[in-house]
């Protein structure tokens, strides 16, 4: 059985569009491959540890929550 040959949106290479393929359909697997970014610690550099962090959080909502209304 043949699949289905699809061209590149990103790049313009012919692919063969199989099932259970990484990605999007449109994109070949070269280009579907999941960039390696730094998310995870970038959104806690701004704290020390995980401590902190959660301390931070119980503040913010405690004010959200029993704040008065002016």
């Amino acid at each position: 059985m043949s699949f289905p040959i699809r061209t590149c949106a990103i790049c313009g290479e012919e692919f063969e569009l199989k099932p259970d393929k990484p990605g999007f359909a449109n994109r070949c697997p070269d280009c579907s491959e999941p960039e390696q970014s730094d998310s995870g610690s970038a959104s806690a550099a701004g704290f020390g540890n995980d401590r902190e962090a959660n301390a931070e959080r119980r503040r913010v909502m405690r004010d959200m929550l029993y704040r008065k209304d002016s």
